[in-house]
């Protein structure tokens, strides 16, 4: 796909979604950053679950980091791997108080830095709380990119780099959004509901679902 179907492509995202937002509950930087550490091989909607009661009951690095990860295990056992996640958010709130004051650092390097935090998780913090144009490339964006023929690429950061290259710069902060809704509802990894997508005349899939049912 050229640049200037990409960009089409994209548009034709944005014209259908004006004003997309993150599905994961959240209140500020650091409900946040949980709420997407939490959600990796998971759902959005199994964390929103479970994170009304762990942020009523530790709202802060402070009181996350009090609660260790024995306080924090009960309130997200319902997600996937919770055990491993409930250290990394502990850990990462203690780091947060210890080096940070505990706020949430707009800084890749150091969010990376953080236990459980990668650079998809690190992208959509400086995305979403921050305001940068960052591209956080999940499951969904990654299946669309190679799909599609938007940004192909063998890994996560190849496509990333190209979607980023390809995108408008003028979209570029809310492609993550469209990208990801678009993969979880539209483009879905099955079946494809192509008959729906308001990028299909820009779409390079060879295999169209053009109705349900196939």
């Amino acid at each position: 796909m050229g640049t200037e179907q990409a960009a089409a492509f994209i548009r034709a995202l944005a014209d259908a979604n004006p004003a997309p937002e993150t599905e994961l509950l959240y209140t500020d930087p650091f409900t946040l950053l949980v709420a997407v550490v939490l959600s990796a091989q998971a759902t959005d909607a199994s964390v929103n679950r479970a994170t009304p009661d762990l942020f009523a009951a530790a709202p802060t690095p402070e009181a996350m980091a009090a609660l260790g990860a024995e306080g924090i295990g009960p309130y997200i056992r319902r997600i996937g791997l919770w055990q491993g996640k409930a250290r990394n958010v502990a850990a990462l709130s203690r780091l947060l108080v210890e080096r940070h004051g505990g706020q949430v650092p707009a800084d890749r390097a150091a969010l990376e830095a953080l236990p459980g935090v990668g650079r998809k998780t690190a992208n959509v913090v400086l995305n979403v709380a921050f305001g940068e144009e960052a591209m956080a490339v999940d499951t969904h964006i990654f299946r669309i990119g190679n799909r599609t023929g938007l940004a192909p690429g063998k890994t996560v950061r190849e496509v990333e780099d190209r979607l980023v290259a390809r995108c408008p710069p003028e979209l570029l902060r809310d492609a993550h959004h469209w990208l990801i809704l678009h993969g979880r509802y539209t483009c879905k990894a099955r079946t494809p509901e192509c008959w729906r997508c308001p990028a299909i005349a820009f779409c390079n899939y060879r295999d169209k679902v053009l109705k349900p049912g196939g």
